[in-house]
This record gives structure tokens, sequence and C-alpha cells, in this order.
């Protein structure tokens, strides 16, 4: 009998593992196939990434530091574009965000839970999950035939599709949005990234990786031409790309992410920014929230991570999706909106909330007087 057994070894289902190892749980983590494997997420991150992943990490992961972004109305193929005049940027004097190794990070993180105690094994698909009134029977097909594993919780850590999700009946995200990643081999040690604001009710991407290339990428809802639109934006580029890759992006949590003993973090449980797709940082914050207020023997304790995580992101999430309105609006208000607001920022990249901090009050100040 396990405490607590964790499908999905991505970041959010490694660091549960991990947080709960170190807080002396019996914890058993399960991934479908190898770890990191198929990219389907971008490697463009808060510098708080680091707070994650220990000491040394920083050196084997960084693959390029960026200081903001530029925003665009229309496509890289359009004259205004390639001349500059359709760009806004948004920056800080400091380092924004950095471009990690994104196979990369789930293979690092995957091991801190494993040095920390964590039972993680591979090639262990999970078929079904099974709540029984004082535990959970967890069915998997792995290396050596199907098996049975039981446990007093489950942690749903098994991405946008979760089958965690589906067999303890928790409610669907409010959307899934079908994104496409591709990368070109141009070495690339630019510190801003290009934004796009012409997918349908979302955007498309450009990230410089320094020597690991660049990465191009699209999201939409499924059904709004997905594939066509990343095309127009690799040929506005005029690049060859490979390695593309496709995934799901869920935006918009469920009502509720628990059952009776069962929950749900990270992708599972749509914890991401509406306004960018990421969740690489809420499902790691949301899986300490888990460890901290959940103890396997005491079942009830689940509506404590409920309300923790809730009242953490939940104000972020909301304004997060005012702000992906914004990128639906007629072309000429986004002139505008971009205009008036573009310059030195304060803002975090994963906490909307903070556009009314001081921090960005002062930077409007200092870049518009």
């Amino acid at each position: 009998m396990y405490d607590f057994v964790v499908v999905g070894v991505g970041p959010a289902g490694a660091r549960v593992a991990r947080q709960s190892a170190e807080a002396g749980y019996d914890v058993l983590a399960l991934e479908g196939g190898r770890i990191g494997e198929p990219l389907a997420c971008s490697g463009h991150v808060s510098t708080d990434i680091w707070s994650f992943t220990g000491a040394g990490a920083r050196d084997e992961l960084l693959q390029n530091e960026v200081y903001g972004a530029r925003f665009h109305v229309r496509g890289p193929h359009d004259y205004e574009t390639r001349v500059g005049t359709d760009s806004h940027a948004f920056y800080k004097e400091s380092v924004v965000s950095n471009v990690i190794d994104r196979v990369g990070l789930d293979r690092h993180l995957a091991d801190l839970a494993r040095e920390a105690g964590a039972d993680v094994r591979e090639r262990h698909t999970v078929t079904d999950v099974r709540e029984r009134h004082d535990r959970v029977v967890v069915t998997a097909n792995g290396p050596d035939g199907t098996e049975t594993f039981e446990t007093k919780l489950v942690a749903g850590c098994d991405g946008p599709r979760s089958r965690v999700r589906e067999t303890l009946s928790i409610p669907e995200p409010d959307e899934l949005l079908h994104g496409v990643l591709a990368f070109s081999d141009e070495v690339d040690d630019g510190d801003f990234v290009d934004v796009h604001l012409t997918a349908p009710t979302f955007f498309a991407w450009r990230i410089p990786r320094g020597e690991a290339g660049v990465e191009y990428g699209l999201a939409a809802p499924p059904g709004e031409q997905v594939g066509a639109h990343f095309d127009d934006l690799i040929d506005g580029y005029d690049v060859e790309v490979s390695h593309r890759c496709s995934g799901v992006i869920p935006i918009g949590p469920p009502e509720r992410v628990t059952s009776r003993r069962g929950f749900l973090v990270g992708d599972a449980a749509a914890q991401t920014k509406p306004f960018t797709g990421g969740g690489i940082l809420y499902g790691m914050t949301c899986a300490d929230h888990a460890i901290a207020q959940i103890d396997p023997d005491r079942p009830a304790t689940l509506e404590a991570y409920e309300r923790a995580w809730r009242e953490d992101l939940e104000r972020d999430i909301r304004l997060g999706h005012w702000l992906r309105r914004a990128y639906s609006l007629p072309e000429p208000v986004k002139r505008v909106g971009l205009a008036a607001t573009s310059g030195e920022i304060g803002v975090h990249m994963d906490r909307p909330t903070s556009a009314l901090s001081l921090e960005q009050v002062r930077a409007m100040l200092s870049s518009r007087l």
C-alpha cells in the first residue's frame, strides 16, 4: 500500500513525487513512455524555474536569456512587420525569462524525485484507476505485463487528456487548444521573443534558443486550420524547420480537481496561464500546495488543497482570461492598446495581477517621462 501513486512524471508529477517523498511518504510515480518524450511543450519559462530545480541545474539546462517580447498584430510576411513598424516592445532592464532544454528539465526533475526516495518507473501506462472506500487501485501495463498497485491516494499529473481525470469522473477543462511546435537550426542569441497576434483567439511565437536554434509555435482552438496558420508563420520567416510536434493546451480549470481519493495537478487540472498556455510553474506551484495540505491518511484534506491552490492562482487565472480576450480585438484597437502600454514593464510573466504592483507603476513612469 503506497501513500501516493503519481500518474505522469512531467514537471507537476515529478514535483508531487519529490515533495511527498521528502515529507516521508511512500511514493510510486508512473510514466507511460520515456520521461520528457515526446516533446509537446515550449521551453520558455520565468526565472522562477530555478527555485524548483536545485543547485547546478541552470548550467545544465539554460539555453538563452530573454529580456522582453516584441508584439506584432500581423504575421512575419507583412511588410510593416519586416521593417519594424508593426513592433511593440515590452521589456525589463534585467532578465525576464529563460529558454531551457525542455526534455532535460523533465528528466532532471524526475531524478530529483528519485533522489528524494520516490519509486519512479518509466514505460508504465496506466489503464485504469478505481476508488474504493479505503484505497485506490491503479492498473498499469508495464514491461513485465499488467500490474496492479494499491494506494491511499492517487495524483493525476497525466496531462490534458488525463486518464485519471476520466476514470474518476472529474470535470474536464473549459477548453482545449491545439498547439504546434517546430525548430530550426539557425543560431540565434537574441534576447527578445516575437509574438504575433494572428492566430484565431490566441497567438504565434518565435523564441531564440541560442546555439540550440529557434523555436516556432502557434496555438488555436481545434478546427481553426492550425496547421495552415502554422505553415503561414514558417513561410513568413522563410525558414526550414524540423522536429515538428503538436500537443493539447488546457485552458480553464474545472470546478473541482479532486475526488474522494484522487486529485489532479498541472495540465490535468488545467492549472495553466490562459494568456500563454504555459503551465510548468503553475503546475509545480500547485504540487507544493498539494503536498503541504494533503494527508494521505485523511482524504478530507483534499478539500484544503482545492482551497489553497485556488487562493494562490485564481485571480491570476481570471485576469489571464481577460488578457487573452484582447488578442481577438479588432486590429486598430490592438495597435492603440499596444502602443499605449509598450515600453519598460515591472510585470511578472507568470502573475498578471502584478500589473497593479508598485514595481509596474514605477516602470511605466520611468519609461514614459
